[in-house]
């Protein structure tokens, strides 16, 4: 079984991701916007199972715009966000993309929050588009 490794911007924290994601999709939504100083965000679902986390790690917890709350783990030496859990969603855990380095990792499937998203950028038609 596939087995991918993420980590903080120190090395801090590790994370493995066992198997494939459940989906990968990009986040135009102002607060990922701001979390990652990006104009989207891309993130992959994983069932909790199969995750695994090695070293501190911080939490917050925020307000989405559904009113659900959203938890990210956090590295507290470089603060680079390692997870986070949807209120929504119980038992998944979504890992930002860029953290595994790896340029074979399979490409988005959907865009959210697209009534965010910035003029100039330029997305493939072949995934889901939702507003």
């Amino acid at each position: 079984m596939m087995i991918r490794k993420a980590s903080c911007s120190c090395g801090q924290v590790t994370l493995f991701a066992e198997g494939e994601p459940s989906r990968i999709s990009i986040c135009h939504c102002s607060a990922c916007q701001k979390r990652t100083g990006n104009v989207f965000a891309t993130q992959a679902r994983f069932e909790e199972a199969q995750i695994r986390v090695e070293g501190d790690v911080k939490s917050y917890c925020r307000q989405a715009d559904s009113g659900n709350g959203v938890w990210f783990e956090f590295c507290p030496n470089c603060a680079t966000t390692l997870c986070y859990r949807l209120q929504a969603l119980p038992g998944v855990i979504g890992v930002p993309v860029g953290l595994f380095a790896d340029s074979d990792f399979p490409a988005p499937q959907v865009s959210v929050y697209e009534a965010r998203q910035h003029p100039w950028v330029r997305l493939p038609e072949q995934i889901e588009h939702i507003d």
